[in-house]
């Protein structure tokens, strides 16, 4: 199967990771293009257009969290892919807070990491779902238009993937989503064993939604199964119950 011809940005400040992932890009169709550190990053990415980036997160400058959010202020929908030699909990956190649309730990698995790159590619180009009514559970309302959140009518800031679950869960209120279909509906069906993955995001989402994210009213776990969002009748409930 033949795909389209797409450019990105590889920014390390190792040669080496550069030349090989560059070549690994070239070999399977990729034009590419690469930044040493994060100022050289944002020189490129405001003078050329590009389709995806691949952002270290340890390097020299402004370090490659900084530069996600300076690429951010300028190119909001443009696919962003970190990785790091370190799988921690706390750098992942960081980079969903920052609008990163994936987290991957080197050393690559290749077909993985080209598998991911296309993904994320291609759900910006495809075009946005028609359905446009405006769901609305206790104090969380979602206007899939113009893709915004509030609760108790204060807007609520997500990024890109913690809006596209939230919508899921609202859409199946009080159904419970288990995690292979959340993940196959928000990244794909090469992420449905990821529920680390999975887990990181809901916890974000329950403390910007949650009056007390340890203990949800709205984003509620199956235990070993998934999540759901509870109704109105549910989430009016438990507000009478509370002292």
């Amino acid at each position: 199967m033949s795909h389209p011809i797409l450019r990105v940005l590889v920014v390390d400040d190792e040669a080496a990771v550069r030349r090989a992932l560059s070549v690994l890009l070239l070999e399977r169709g990729f034009l590419v293009a690469e930044a040493s550190r994060g100022e050289e990053a944002l020189r490129i990415l405001r003078a050329e257009l590009f389709d995806g980036v691949l952002l270290d997160i340890n390097m020299p400058g402004i370090g490659g969290f900084e530069t996600l959010r300076r690429i951010r202020s300028f190119a909001p929908r443009l696919p962003i892919l970190m990785f790091s030699d370190h799988d921690k909990e706390a750098d992942k956190v960081e980079a969903f807070s920052l609008d990163a649309d994936d987290y991957i730990t080197k050393p690559f698995r290749i077909r993985e990491l080209i598998a991911r790159i296309r993904r994320r590619i291609r759900s910006v180009k495809e075009p946005v779902e028609s359905e446009t009514a405006i769901m609305e559970i206790g104090d969380i309302c979602l206007e899939p238009s113009s893709r915004t959140v509030t609760k108790c009518g204060d807007p609520v800031h997500l990024t890109p993937k913690e809006f596209e679950i939230l919508r899921f869960l609202m859409k199946n209120a009080n159904h419970v989503v288990t995690h292979e279909r959340l993940l196959t509906q928000v990244w794909g069906s090469e992420y449905g064993s990821e529920v680390e993955y999975l887990r990181t995001f809901i916890r974000q989402l329950r403390k910007k939604l949650e009056d007390d994210h340890s203990n949800p009213r709205y984003l509620i776990t199956a235990s070993q199964v998934g999540y759901r969002f509870a109704d109105a009748l549910e989430v009016a409930s438990r507000r009478r119950v509370r002292p």
